[in-house]
């Protein structure tokens, strides 16, 4: 018996000496960690929820879980809990140590730290400052994406709020200021009517890097006859004959109602009524296409009366009536300046251009015997990226749908060699959006529209969300933006959408504690597509422990019962996701058209859960078998 209390007494004098060292080690490199941040004022290094996220970031950079083993046989707390209390939670398995080993009590620190409680405390006061007050039985709140027609459909944002919207979220990559405006009347007006007090956060777009139009290379325009289309020439298709070196505008202005077919401007000056341009299309059908001169503005109208597929590069025969038949009076190639989006169907293996702006065509200077194969050719919504990218960078489009990656590289675009598009393809079009997990842009936080749109959302909203925040500079942009307008009491939401953003996270919310009130949003969607489903599973965990150890409101976002809003129908997997989602201050639902019923769903799943689940902690209520 003296052996075994032997023994237990050693392991604890082990375990002592332990939790001293690791006592010290989160003290000294916590210290050094806030040494290391450009920029924090004293303030801040005295701010409590500052200090515990540096004892945060020191304590797990140690593999804890041999030590977990060993406070569990000692029938000692557990370090797994100690997100909002790091010091505290060290210092009460201290305590327990020398009460056991009948040793002195330490000293207290130097440093202010949250006290077991503390951090809970501080964590629910910022999610009240930012989020608003909890209305329910239930203390996480939900935010629903508005749709457009929550400008006109007053019922509808009645009922959302009715059923539960705590905040209603304006995304100000869609409509514009006077639908935003009709959108927060209706928010205001059910406050007042419901007596209650839902907020609203307006997106900033940022840099939502997007696909433009589409064209293909060689450039395709297959045009059917429309019967009875109701202008002078019924059951023909009509373009308008211009020359090659026109404007680009004039063009545009000309195509309104008839395709273009440019010719060289040698051929155009010398055309006539009466005049002929003759081809093989690309289905290799012979097809004529009749000249007139408008009298009313003296334009040159051709005029075909079969369905024609005209491709860049087919050769094209101007002709002239000489007596009973036509001669041959000039050859050229066609070149389709058309600028008609549409979509392409991509397959593993297939090239894809990305330009700089929208491509007007790539004209085939010889024909081969081969057949043409046609490459699809699209234009970037931020030019910028194309200046950036390298060989061999990953590019994902669609969600990550399609990935790809830059094969070669050309002044004004990039061209992508498609790694996966699915067994039967996938379908690319305008407004699409496009990630690069590789590739650094170093794009400004703010672009002029979200300058302009900062006007509108310091004056009409409650919360302000930051889109693809990379860095602490990018928060520090925009607190410094709400100062110069005298907005220091909007909250601001971080959106971690980047591989970029999660290894700066400790940095951003160092920027941002003590100085401004901030919440984190997990944008699951572009982060899966940046990481990886795999890691993004690890990773949304990690960003829930770090910003409960900074005492920092977080929200948890996209495809959260996804199916239900979108179709009406959920799936188990999806109501798992939705009770994990109890962690977060606070869950996103996007806009849908069965958004009420999505609404009802996580209200139930959310309540229930409440009773078991707080943060990372199991509540232990009663079970009923």
């Amino acid at each position: 018996m003296n052996i075994e209390c032997h023994e237990t007494e050693t392991a604890l004098d082990q375990l002592y000496d332990e939790i001293c060292q690791l006592i010290q080690y989160v003290s000294t490199h916590g210290r050094a960690r806030l040494d290391r941040c450009t920029g924090l004022e004293k303030a801040q290094t005295l701010n409590k929820s500052v200090v515990n996220l540096s004892h945060y970031l020191a304590l797990r950079e140690i593999d804890l879980r041999p030590l977990q083993v060993k406070l569990a046989q000692a029938g000692l707390s557990s370090l797994g809990r100690a997100e909002p209390h790091v010091y505290a939670n060290l210092k009460k398995v201290m305590d327990m140590l020398n009460l056991a080993l009948n040793k002195p009590s330490q000293d207290e620190a130097d440093f202010p730290y949250p006290h077991f409680g503390e951090g809970d405390e501080i964590l629910e006061e910022n999610a009240a400052i930012i989020l608003g007050g909890a209305r329910r039985t239930q203390m996480t709140r939900i935010m629903v994406t508005l749709p457009t027609e929550a400008a006109t459909d007053e019922k509808l944002v009645h009922d959302l709020v009715n059923e539960g919207m705590d905040i209603a979220r304006i995304n100000c990559a869609h409509d514009d200021v006077s639908t935003w405006r009709k959108m927060i009347d209706n928010i205001r007006n059910t406050n007042a009517e419901l007596n209650v007090s839902c907020r609203i956060l307006m997106d900033l777009a940022g840099h939502k890097i997007r696909t433009g139009s589409i064209l293909s290379d060689p450039q395709s325009l297959f045009i059917k006859i429309k019967k009875n289309n109701g202008d002078h020439y019924p059951n023909a298709i009509r373009f308008e004959i211009v020359s090659d070196q026109q404007s680009s505008s004039d063009m545009t202005e000309k195509s309104k109602n008839a395709f273009i077919f440019p010719v060289p401007k040698a051929v155009y000056s010398n055309l006539t009524g009466g005049d002929r341009l003759t081809l093989i299309d690309a289905q290799g059908k012979p097809r004529a296409i009749n000249l007139l001169i408008t009298p009313e503005n003296n334009r040159i109208i051709g005029l075909c009366d079969k369905t024609i597929h005209l491709v860049t590069g087919l050769q094209v025969t101007w002709q002239r009536r000489v007596d009973t038949c036509y001669a041959d009076q000039h050859t050229f190639r066609f070149v389709n300046l058309n600028s008609v989006a549409k979509k392409a169907r991509l397959f593993t293996g297939d090239l894809l251009f990305l330009h700089k702006h929208q491509p007007h065509g790539f004209v085939i200077n010889e024909q081969t015997d081969e057949a043409l194969k046609a490459v699809a050719h699209i234009s970037c919504s931020v030019p910028d990226v194309i200046d950036i990218l390298k060989q061999g960078d990953r590019v994902w489009i669609d969600d990550g749908k399609i990935s790809a990656y830059v094969t070669e590289k050309d002044t004004d675009y990039v061209v992508l060699r498609i790694t996966r598009a699915g067994i039967k393809g996938a379908k690319i079009k305008p407004d699409m959006g496009l990630n690069f997990p590789e590739t650094v842009l170093n794009l400004p936080t703010l672009t002029s529209k979200d300058q302009s749109d900062l006007d509108f959302i310091c004056e009409h909203a409650d919360i302000v969300g930051l889109s693809f925040i990379e860095t602490a500079d990018g928060i520090s942009e925009l607190i410094a933006e709400l100062q110069r307008r005298n907005a220091t009491q909007i909250p601001i939401i971080a959106k971690i959408e980047t591989a970029r953003a999660v290894k700066n996270l400790p940095e951003i919310l160092f920027a941002s504690l003590a100085r401004h009130p901030v919440a984190v949003m997990i944008a699951r969607g572009d982060l899966a597509i940046e990481l990886g489903h795999v890691r993004m599973a690890e990773i949304q965990e990690e960003i829930l422990w770090l910003c409960e150890a900074a005492h920092v409101p977080v929200i948890w976002a996209t495809q959260v019962l996804e199916s239900i809003t979108k179709q009406g129908i959920g799936s188990r997997p999806e109501f798992t996701d939705a009770a994990m989602s109890v962690r977060a201050e606070c869950v996103m639902l996007n806009k849908g058209p069965y958004i009420l019923d999505a609404l009802r769903s996580l209200n139930a799943v959310l309540k229930c859960m409440q009773a078991h689940q707080r943060k990372k902690i199991s509540r232990l209520r009663a079970l009923h078998w």
